[in-house]
């Protein structure tokens, strides 16, 4: 059996307010063609679909599309992650079954779905899915206010032990044993752009509430590829776009995965080749300026290395048109410590004062004094 393992799309994702579902269009796209260029059998999407709760209807028709796309060859299964609207997801189950498609949007028992027995490949698969899990539903709200936290961490761990021990209870011998799931294991390293409030901490759980018997465990969650230290085979696909700078050094990649009854599974990762890169790069405006011609469509965060001015991000912006961040590095910038408080006195005038500000701040500068001027005068 021939399985794609991928998560993490954050379709709807914006880039410092720039819109990037183009960038999606072209990433979901080439994860289809690699799915039907290797012919696999069966898709698992490891959670976090869109990026926010409340899609837009274009966000929405890009993942559709893609579901669709991917469902023309192969089984396709989708749990939601903690970016998705669960209930959303589960609305639309009986449509998405009519066209190949298994949407998983809250956790279920064994028996009320939570536990998919298919065949694929011409191998009977057992699939366990379990979407995000909020702790405010795992651990009650009498006991989060009564316990420490430490014991509402421990509480959460148990419940998702108690809920895998019921979906992976009809595991057998005789078929491909599998697991997707939207969480963090504790030692998975971050890829930088995850919502850490629900992944940090009491959302962490150890390797070892996976059952041994799995032949594979396809995480999402965390955007970073790895593979966690496990009793059986689990690993994060990675999100295949870079959605903050934090993410910009993740090679993207989603993994092809062959298993069997009776053998490992083996995972080869597939690199995703069409995702927009984010980079950061340092220097002076003149220095920033002479890279201009390579750095093609790469979105930029520039850290300049001058002390503030007027015009500086015009500058720079105009050298580089994709610079989405442009900061001061914290060598060229005042210390906001350091920086005098002017001096009161009614017989001061607004421009001495903002003089004053100004030398505070390192600001040495004609046009902004001259601008400020021309400013107070159309008050007055």
């Amino acid at each position: 059996m021939r399985i794609l393992h991928t998560a993490d799309w954050h379709v709807g994702k914006t880039l410092k307010g720039r819109g990037r579902l183009d960038e999606h269009e072209r990433v979901l796209r080439e994860i289809v063609g690699i799915a039907r260029e290797h012919e696999v059998d069966l898709v698992l999407v490891a959670g976090d679909l869109y990026d926010t709760a409340a899609p837009s209807a274009h966000a929405q028709s890009l993942v559709v599309r893609t579901l669709l796309g991917l469902a023309r060859d192969a089984q396709v299964v989708a749990i939601a992650g903690n970016h998705d609207h669960g209930p959303a997801l589960d609305a639309y189950r009986p449509l998405a079954s009519a066209a190949g498609i298994t949407l998983v949007g809250a956790p279920r028992t064994a028996d009320n779905g939570g536990l998919l027995q298919l065949t694929a490949g011409g191998e009977r698969a057992n699939v366990a899915v379990l979407p995000f899990l909020s702790q405010r539903y795992a651990v009650s709200a009498a006991e989060l206010i009564t316990r420490t936290p430490g014991e509402n961490t421990g509480a959460y761990d148990q419940q998702l032990r108690d809920i895998l021990a019921n979906l992976t209870a009809g595991f057998r011998d005789d078929a491909v044993n599998l697991v997707t799931a939207h969480l963090t294991v504790i030692g998975g390293g971050f890829g930088g752009g995850e919502r850490e409030a629900q992944s940090i901490f009491e959302y962490a759980v150890p390797a070892t509430v996976f059952p041994v018997d799995a032949h594979y465990v396809a995480l999402g969650h965390l955007h970073r590829r790895q593979r966690m230290d496990a009793p059986c085979p689990v690993h994060y696909s990675g999100a295949p776009l870079a959605v903050d700078f934090g993410e910009q050094e993740n090679e993207p990649v989603v993994c092809l995965v062959e298993a069997s009854p009776g053998r490992p599974a083996r995972v080869t990762d597939i690199p995703i080749t069409t995702a927009r890169r984010l980079r950061t790069l340092h220097g002076t405006v003149a220095e920033l300026a002479a890279l201009a011609g390579d750095v093609g469509e790469d979105w930029l965060r520039v850290v300049v290395r001058e002390p503030a001015r007027a015009g500086l991000r015009d500058d720079v912006v105009a050298a580089l048109p994709n610079a989405l961040e442009v900061r001061i590095d914290p060598e060229f910038a005042a210390p906001t410590e350091a920086r005098p408080r002017p001096s009161g006195g009614a017989d001061r005038s607004p421009a001495d004062l903002f003089g004053e500000y100004l030398a505070g701040a390192g600001v040495a500068d004609a046009r902004v004094e001259k601008l400020f001027a021309r400013l107070l005068d159309e008050v007055g």
